[in-house]
C-alpha cells in the first residue's frame, strides 16, 4: 500500500460467513514496524500506558498481538512531551510489539450528552459532566481531570500528540455522537467530524512521524444509527488516503440494531479501493460481537471488559459451556458456589490462571480483598479474548465458521 512506508494489510483467505455477504469474512496480515497482525484479531486497553492486572511480557506470553493506548489520558498524565522523551509509549511501558492509539475523542464526548443507558456500548447516564466546556469547529475544550486547568484539544492537536505518543496506528479526531440525540445533531457532527478529518489528514502529511517510528493513519465512519448518514460518512471515509477505517459511533440499542449498522458501513468499505484496507470496529469485544464483526468483515476489535471484568472479580466463559447466566458472558468469583469449587475457572482455558490454581482460590482472593485475584483474572480474560480469536481464524481456514460460531454461543 503506497504512502505507509513499514505498513502493509495481505486478505490471505475469504469465505461466506452469511448469506448475502459473499467473501465478506477473511484472514489476514496487517505489518507494522513492531510486528505482524494475524487478523481477525483483538487489540487489549493499555489505557494509561497499562494493561491493568498484566505485564506486557505476560500479555505476550498469552498470544495478545497489539494494544492500544489512550491519547486522552496519557495527555493529561503524564503529558505527550514526556512520554516521548522517554522513547515513545513502546520503550516506556516495555511493549515492543504493535500497538494503536485513540484520537481522544470518545473520552471526551463522553463528558458531553453522555451515551444514553439504551446504548449497546455503555451504561453511562445523560448527564453532562461540567468538565466539557465546549465543541465547535474549532475542537474541543474541557477541564483536565489531573489539574482543573483548560485543554483544548484541536485534530491538529490530536495527531500531533498521537506522533509524540509513537504508536503504529493512529486516528482522526472524531464526535462520538451517543444513543439518545436526534438525526439532527447527528448530522452536524458527521459533518463536523469530516471536516476535522480533512484536517487530521493535512496534519498528519505535515507533522514529523512518530517517536517510536513510521505510523499509519486510520479514518472513522460516523453516522449514528441512520441509515443515509452511515452511507454518507462510509462514502467520505472511504475516498480519503488512509492506511485502514475505524466504525464507531454510536451503534444502536440492541445486538440486532448494531448488526445493521455495522453491515452498513462494511460493504461500501470492502469496496472503496482496489486493495483492501484493515476495518476495525471501536470499543466492542463481545463474543458474540466479534463472531457476526468477523462475518461482515470486521477485522480488528477493541474493548476495556477484559481487564475491567477483573477488577470486578469476573472471569470471561465460553457461553456454550452453559455456566453463565442471564445472557453474560462471564462468571463472578464473588458469588458463593464458588467457595469450595477446586476446579480450573475455565476447564477449556490453558492460560497461566486456569492450569495452576483454582475458582476456590481465586474465590477466596476476590473476598479478601487481595491484588492478586485482578492479576489472575485478567491473565485468564487476555488469554480468553486470544483463543477466542485464534478459534474464529481457525474457523476461517477450515470453512466451519457458523459450526465454530454456534459451539462458542451455543454449545
Amino acid at each position: 500500500m503506497t504512502g505507509y512506508p513499514g505498513f502493509a494489510f495481505e486478505v490471505t483467505q475469504t469465505m461466506t460467513a452469511e448469506p448475502g455477504w459473499p467473501d465478506a469474512a477473511r484472514r489476514g496480515v496487517i505489518t507494522t514496524p513492531h510486528g505482524l497482525i494475524e487478523t481477525p484479531a483483538f487489540i487489549f486497553c493499555a489505557t494509561r500506558g497499562a494493561l491493568r492486572g498484566v505485564v506486557p511480557s505476560q500479555a505476550r506470553a498469552e498470544g495478545t498481538q497489539i494494544i492500544l493506548g489512550n491519547t486522552y489520558h496519557l495527555m493529561l498524565q503524564p503529558g505527550a512531551e514526556r512520554v516521548a522523551a522517554l522513547g515513545g509509549l513502546h520503550a516506556m511501558m516495555g511493549w515492543d510489539g504493535p500497538m494503536l492509539t485513540d484520537s481522544g475523542g470518545f473520552q471526551i464526548f463522553s463528558l458531553g450528552q453522555g451515551t444514553g443507558a439504551k446504548e449497546i456500548k455503555s451504561s453511562r447516564t445523560n448527564a453532562r459532566d461540567p468538565s466539557l466546556l465546549s465543541i465547535d469547529e474549532n475542537g474541543a475544550s474541557f477541564r483536565s481531570y489531573v489539574d482543573g486547568s483548560k485543554v483544548t484539544l484541536r485534530p491538529e492537536d490530536s495527531i500531533r500528540i498521537q506522533r509524540q505518543i509513537g504508536a503504529d496506528i493512529i486516528l482522526v479526531l472524531d464526535e462520538c455522537t451517543p444513543y439518545h440525540v436526534d438525526r439532527d445533531y447527528t448530522a452536524r457532527s458527521m459533518e463536523l467530524t469530516h471536516r476535522w478529518a480533512q484536517r487530521s489528514i493535512e496534519e498528519f502529511g505535515r507533522a514529523a512521524e512518530g517517536s517510536a517510528g513510521p505510523q499509519a493513519l486510520y479514518g472513522i465512519v460516523q453516522g449514528g444509527v441512520y441509515d443515509d448518514l452511515r452511507r454518507e460518512s462510509t462514502d467520505f471515509t472511504a475516498a480519503q488516503p488512509y492506511f485502514g477505517y475505524a466504525v464507531g459511533g454510536c451503534l444502536g440499542g440492541t445486538a440486532e440494531e448494531m448488526d445493521e449498522v455495522v453491515a452498513l458501513a462494511m460493504a461500501p468499505l470492502n469496496a472503496a479501493t482496489p486493495e483492501p484496507r484493515p476495518i476495525h470496529l471501536l470499543g466492542v469485544g463481545s463474543v458474540r460481537d466479534v463472531w457476526n464483526g468477523v462475518a461482515k468483515g470486521i477485522d480488528t476489535f477493541d474493548c476495556v471488559n477484559p481487564t475491567r471484568l477483573a477488577r470486578h472479580g469476573s472471569a470471561y466463559l465460553r457461553p456454550g459451556l452453559g455456566e453463565t447466566e442471564n445472557g453474560r458472558e462471564y462468571i463472578n468469583l464473588k458469588n458463593a458456589r464458588f467457595r469450595e469449587d477446586d476446579g480450573p475457572i475455565d476447564p477449556e482455558c490453558d492460560c497461566a490462571t486456569c492450569t495452576s490454581v483454582s475458582r476456590a482460590y481465586v474465590h477466596h482472593l476476590v473476598k479478601a480483598g487481595e491484588v492478586n485475584a485482578i492479576h489472575l483474572l485478567a491473565v485468564h480474560n487476555v488469554r480468553f479474548m486470544n483463543r477466542l480469536l485464534e478459534d474464529v481464524r481457525a474457523a476461517l481456514t477450515d470453512g466451519n465458521f457458523a459450526a465454530a460460531r454456534d459451539h462458542w454461543i451455543h454449545g
